[in-house]
């Protein structure tokens, strides 16, 4: 089954490399963060692996991943005035774009996307109630990284237009300072 579905996705895969990375660096995190008690016992060294994992996925989602397997993009620029904006960009499908997004492609990119959030915030509760408090650090790290790239993506997603850039004052997270100072 599963070897019916690899064929089938490298068939009909645009970006099968960009695909095997956006799940690589997700499922190696929590593979690792499930069994490094077993392979490992020095701490600091499966902190370090699953933060390092972590930051891998978000930097490869955001700046590669999400370009080439579902036309979105988000960033931050400095304006000239300083002012920081986030920019949040769709890609328009081109039907005669050879580098269009295959359906299979997204499906597996949004799937990812959503469930990896999920997952951490799984490991979340259960570090709490089972009371290894020395791993919830890395696991709301874990659910931060994730989470912000789910948000940036359905950002693009739902506001994105085509080369115009959202204002960070409409964004919760640049609210929230205005507010308070």
């Amino acid at each position: 089954m599963l070897l019916d579905f690899t064929v089938f996705y490298f068939w009909f895969s645009r970006h099968p490399l960009a695909a095997f990375f956006h799940l690589f660096f997700r499922i190696s995190a929590i593979v690792t963060y499930l069994f490094c008690d077993w392979f490992s016992t020095s701490f600091v060294g499966c902190f370090v692996t699953i933060i390092v994992l972590l930051s891998c996925d978000f930097w490869s989602v955001k700046n590669v991943t999400g370009r080439l397997l579902v036309g979105l993009r988000w960033f931050n620029q400095i304006d000239e005035d300083g002012r920081s904006q986030w920019v949040f960009e769709a890609k328009k499908p081109s039907p005669h774009s050879r580098l269009s997004t295959t359906e299979v492609e997204a499906r597996i990119f949004w799937l990812a996307l959503v469930l990896c959030p999920l997952i951490w915030t799984l490991f979340f509760f259960s570090t709490l109630f089972s009371l290894k408090l020395k791993w919830l650090a890395l696991v709301i790290a874990g659910i931060i990284l994730q989470a912000a790239n789910l948000y940036g993506f359905v950002r693009c997603k739902v506001g994105g237009q085509p080369g115009i850039p959202t204002p960070a004052a409409s964004s919760p997270g640049q609210q929230f300072p205005q507010r308070v100072g």
